[in-house]
């Protein structure tokens, strides 16, 4: 997987805490009641969205620059940041070996969740890997 940065925007909140907002990704946010928690946030909102962009088959946009104009939509007193995202590479086959009835486990939980053995496991190792 590539990573790529892309520039966020922390600001003060209605609510005595912080939001997040992606210039590139208008809808995709995080709030926290610090600035850190805000920002480790940040990753985790931004990897969920990139996840279901590629998943629908989308192009994700370029970074924009880190210093570049801000949409309108968005207060230029904020603090930016820039928040890591792993891009998806094409799937590459692989060979394992399971227990049978673990693999009989598998093959339910995934036929369950409609979605393909591959996927399930896919899916498991991102979840448990994610930071």
């Amino acid at each position: 997987m590539a990573t790529r940065f892309y520039p966020a925007v922390i600001e003060g909140s209605d609510r005595n805490g912080y939001d997040v907002v992606f210039p590139d990704f208008p809808g995709c946010v995080s709030t926290g009641d610090t600035i850190q928690e805000a920002a480790t946030g940040a990753v985790e909102a931004l990897s969920l969205h990139v996840e279901g962009i590629v998943a629908e088959g989308l192009a994700l946009p370029a970074p924009s620059a880190p210093d570049a104009a801000l949409p309108d939509w968005l207060p230029e007193d904020g603090i930016r940041v820039l928040v890591p995202a792993e891009i998806p590479g094409r799937a590459v086959r692989a060979n394992i070996t399971l227990d049978e009835a673990l693999l009989a486990r598998l093959d339910a939980a995934a036929a369950a969740q409609g979605t393909s053995r591959s996927g399930f496991i896919a899916q498991a190792v991102r979840e448990h890997l994610r930071p």
